[in-house]
């Protein structure tokens, strides 16, 4: 797609302070200078121009801060705004004035989910760390479980994030009608994959997936398990006894945990595009004197020159980090199952925003997000300059 023309900044690499005020066509990838600010007054307005007070953009900035400073839902959203005062929400683009809860609640139960989700996560690809020089990106899927409304099913949602960095590099809805394997392959169509790893669990061990990544010029992690039972049988009847073994031992929160792996050569069984490696991996924890084991294998089309077993073993541990790191905080740290947020696209809009918040956090180094909306809480100037220097 085609790139947007840099903006002009004073100096030769300063960055100067944005307002949320541009409109225009929203394109990707998003060049790494671009503010958030800017990216997001591109999100198209789904309000009839007339009466319409406040740019979109500003109102989404506004909702982005509060989030920040620990708004779970709109009403929280509007007090944080009210406290704020008129000062800051000027700084955010809103020059008429504050803006009331409903005014947010009727604007993101409309926008454009998908829209927004690209450019939130087109902008932290661009920020996001390397990882023994590749980009590494888990794929998982969360059920906001508070936004179910009778019969209808609560939106399940599948994200992208990027190991190490924990930044949130995108998010898709899975169709009322279907389940999160086809979701996924939409979520990897829309990312930007050249030279990246993709991490994935046993759900989405597929043929048609693989391809779609190797056809991105990325290379795949996937995890095969005994539900797999025919692909789990034929994997366990390698002489994984002859290979060499890496062994890792860790301690902490009272338990012990060792992990193995073996590493072979793909046989030529293995069907997947690209696979050139298997593995076998073994994790035991002992817990209190009672032990448990777990062993799963993995198909991966990384090679032994680029994934050798300790930076494979690596990969495969910290893609649950977008368990731990992402959807575990939205669950306790914003309470989001028990989320009252139900009409049209607003729980997946609060969860994009949630997912932003904690992007905007980690990437200024706050390990611990309770704590750093509690930080951001006691003074208002704080998320809203973490949001204009984004």
């Amino acid at each position: 797609m085609e790139v947007p023309t840099p903006s002009v900044r004073p100096g030769n690499n300063a960055r100067a302070m944005p307002s949320c005020r541009i409109s225009a066509p929203v394109r990707t990838p998003v060049p790494d200078h671009e503010f958030l600010c800017d990216l997001l007054g591109r999100i198209p307005d789904p309000r009839r121009r007339r009466g319409v007070r406040h740019p979109v953009g500003a109102l989404i900035a506004v909702a982005v801060c509060a989030v920040m400073a620990g708004a779970r839902g709109f009403t929280a959203i509007g007090e944080w705004v009210r406290d704020a005062g008129a000062v800051a929400m000027t700084r955010l683009g809103l020059e008429r004035g504050s803006v009331d809860e409903s005014t947010l609640r009727r604007l993101f139960a409309r926008l454009d989910a998908d829209r927004l989700d690209i450019v939130l996560g087109t902008w932290a690809a661009t920020r996001t760390t390397l990882i023994a020089g590749r980009r590494v990106i888990a794929i998982d899927g969360k059920t906001v479980r508070g936004a179910r409304v009778g019969a209808t099913s609560a939106p399940h949602l599948v994200a992208a994030l990027a190991h190490g960095s924990g930044a949130v590099l995108g998010q898709v809805a899975v169709s009322e009608k279907s389940n999160e394997i086809p979701a996924a392959r939409a979520l990897l169509e829309i990312l930007d994959l050249d030279g990246a790893v993709v991490t994935m669990d046993a759900l989405h061990t597929h043929h048609d997936t693989a391809a779609l990544v190797t056809e991105a010029r990325a290379d795949y992690v996937l995890t095969v398990k005994a539900n797999q039972k025919s692909l789990y049988t034929q994997l366990k009847a390698l002489p994984w006894a002859r290979m060499p073994v890496l062994t890792r031992t860790e301690r902490g929160h009272g338990r012990r945990a060792t992990r193995t792996i073996k590493v072979a050569d793909v046989p030529a069984w293995i069907g997947f595009t690209g696979a050139t490696q298997v593995a076998q991996l073994r994790r035991t924890v002992t817990r209190k004197g009672r032990r448990t084991v777990e062993i799963v294998y993995l198909i991966t089309s990384a090679d032994a020159r680029t994934a050798p077993p300790e930076l494979l073993a690596t990969w495969v541990q910290s893609h649950w980090e977008i368990e731990n790191r992402l959807h575990w905080v939205r669950d306790v740290t914003f309470d989001e199952d028990r989320s009252q947020v139900r009409t049209g696209n607003a729980p997946r809009v609060m969860a994009g925003l949630r997912n932003t918040a904690i992007t905007l956090l980690r990437l200024h180094g706050h390990h611990n997000i309770a704590a750093a909306l509690r930080h951001h809480a006691r003074d208002t100037d704080r998320p809203i300059s973490l949001f204009l220097s984004a």
